[in-house]
């Protein structure tokens, strides 16, 4: 049996009721007034549930009832777009100028229209020249947290969970982000800098879709989790590999074609929603 989650900034009483005649539900119980659960829904039923919820602004996740936060060991997020609001990328190059020219590569490469280790070397090629300065400006005039980006880990971390956040963006921000919210792990590209400005390469292998998966594979069987102990986050069509390979992938206020591929996806609500998958 499952329970159904359903997730959104109001929810009238009257979808929770037909919400829970769709999927069997035998009970509807408030996580709080933005989140509530129905107990022993049917995932059978999960098309019609889909319809509704899409329909009426509604995000939903059937989850297993014996499932808790508790039984998570292993979050794993992408960073641009995902836990942050901004692609660091596409504001590191408004300091250059060239917001516009890159910010569409980002785009395409996000939308699975082309290879992101491509999209990634075109990108930071614009960027020769540029002073490591404005990587510092970016991190303190424009990086955000998205909203429940803190209430998720700490519940998670609370609950003995190790978090790994890796990025095709850069160790300047993750690193940042790491002593900042206590991440257990970080990984991410490396800019090149000499004589204090970006020389438009990237030091190293690129991390890139497949990179994803391979580490949280890796940490995965590091931690002796099985695959529905992991959880993963992500916004991007190189995050799908990574999102698939989670007992729980999550497409969070993603892609298009990220939505219709992942198993999960949060739409309407921060990414708290995704820890009330589990209380």
């Amino acid at each position: 049996m499952f329970r159904l989650v359903i997730q959104a900034p109001e929810i009238a009483t009257q979808n929770l009721k037909q919400l829970a005649r769709l999927s069997g539900a035998h009970s509807i119980e408030a996580i709080h007034q933005q989140a509530f659960r129905l107990q022993g829904a049917e995932i059978s039923n999960e098309e019609a549930v889909a319809d509704f919820c899409e329909s009426n602004q509604l995000d939903f996740a059937f989850i297993p009832e014996d499932t808790r936060v508790r039984d998570i060991g292993l979050v794993v997020m992408d960073m641009d777009s995902t836990l942050i609001t901004i692609e660091c990328i596409d504001e590191i190059a408004d300091m250059q100028g060239i917001k516009a020219e890159v910010s569409a590569i980002t785009a395409s490469a996000m939308r699975g229209e082309i290879d992101f280790q491509e999209s990634l070397t075109r990108r930071v090629a614009l960027l020769v020249g540029l002073d490591e300065s404005a990587l510092e400006r970016v991190y303190t005039e424009r990086l955000k947290l998205m909203a429940g980006a803190e209430a998720m880990l700490k519940g998670f971390h609370d609950a003995g969970a190790k978090t790994l956040l890796i990025s095709g963006g850069f160790t300047f921000f993750t690193e940042k982000l790491q002593a900042k919210l206590g991440l257990t792990r970080t990984i991410a590209n490396v800019l090149e800098i000499e004589n204090g400005k970006l020389t438009g390469k990237v030091i190293g292998d690129i991390v890139d879709a497949e990179r994803k998966k391979s580490e949280l594979i890796k940490y995965r069987t590091e931690l002796g989790l099985r695959v529905d102990q992991v959880v993963a986050m992500g916004d991007g069509a190189n995050d799908l590999p990574m999102l698939k390979e989670a007992g729980f992938g999550v497409a969070c206020h993603a892609k298009p074609l990220v939505q219709r591929e992942a198993p999960y996806c949060i739409n309407q609500v921060g990414l708290d929603g995704v820890l009330n998958y589990f209380i």
